[in-house]
């Protein structure tokens, strides 16, 4: 994280317009704009994410629950928390609780046909003769795993016994240490696992229980696949690439313009020259980077 002692830029925060309906009230904590101000700056200097102003509401629920667990009396108390000589400690419970982590298997599953219908056959006639190529996939805000098994699933089915040949690797990365560990496990309910189709499910999982409940658990051929570390996107990167492709899906929307670009740009530094970039349904390059070219619905391959 961000070096504690640096100053605080109010930028972010200071420049919104925030209901003052929001604040004071009869609350359980008294909240008030200078509160939501510094924790909104704090976000955004340590994890590059903006609060837009309706988020304030959002802000309060969450980190109330957080107060509590302290056992906390106000928001007075929590913002000297995070600004004391304990603050370092406190940074990633307030990642965590700020970050939003919506996520499913076979997501915008375009994406995933294009990369067993095209990134993938590229790769392998590119290496046919090869005796151990190297593959490597990134999903890039992985939250709680989904996107990098279903990645690792389509990776197995479409390369079959050729994957045994190749040095294959998927990168999982996520700000949110609780979902790492989540994503490491690879337990999932079983109500949050419809997306995978039935029959790929069987292949690829085994029963479980979570919490007493019906769960499935991914395979050790996908676990074996994929390695979980936490990352925030704007701090140094410690991998050095090349990738072949790189899903960052919904991510960039938290981002404020500089905060993209500089994302952006270091994604094709780590891509190889024609690597493939899949971003959200709401997200585009469009007058953000000329690096890219589009090769499909938000999907955009490396000039």
């Amino acid at each position: 994280m961000t070096d504690r002692s640096s100053t605080l830029s109010m930028e972010p925060a200071t420049q919104r317009r925030v209901p003052d309906a929001v604040f004071g009230g009869a609350r359980e904590f008294h909240f008030e704009r200078h509160h939501f101000d510094l924790i909104a700056a704090l976000l955004y200097q340590l994890a590059g994410i903006a609060l837009a102003p309706h988020k304030a509401e959002m802000v309060y629920a969450r980190l109330a629950r957080r107060l509590r667990e302290l056992r906390l009396p106000d928001f007075d108390a929590y913002c000297a928390l995070l600004q004391g000589d304990g603050g370092a400690d406190e940074i990633g419970f307030l990642v965590n609780a700020l970050t939003t982590n919506l996520t499913s298997f076979y997501r915008e599953s375009h994406h995933f046909d294009f990369l067993a219908s095209t990134v993938l056959p590229d790769l392998r006639m590119r290496n046919a003769g090869a005796s151990r190529p190297r593959l490597r996939l990134w999903s890039a805000g992985c939250s709680s795993g989904p996107e990098p098994y279903t990645m690792a699933m389509v990776l197995v089915s479409a390369m079959g016994a050729d994957l045994r040949r190749w040095d294959a690797r998927i990168l999982a990365t996520d700000i949110d240490t609780h979902m790492v560990e989540t994503a490491r496990r690879g337990i999932y309910p079983l109500s949050g696992a419809t997306g995978i189709p039935p029959a790929i499910r069987q292949r690829f999982t085994r029963d479980t229980r979570l919490n007493g409940e019906p769960a499935v658990e991914m395979g050790e051929d996908l676990k074996r696949l994929i390695t979980v570390k936490p990352l925030n996107l704007l701090e140094h990167w410690p991998m050095s690439g090349p990738f072949d492709a790189i899903f960052c899906r919904n991510v960039l929307i938290y981002f404020d313009r500089r905060g993209r670009t500089q994302v952006i740009e270091n994604f094709a530094r780590m891509l190889r020259p024609g690597g493939y970039l899949f971003l959200g349904h709401s997200e585009s390059l469009y007058g953000v980077s000329n690096l890219f070219r589009q090769a499909g619905p938000t999907i955009y391959r490396r000039e």
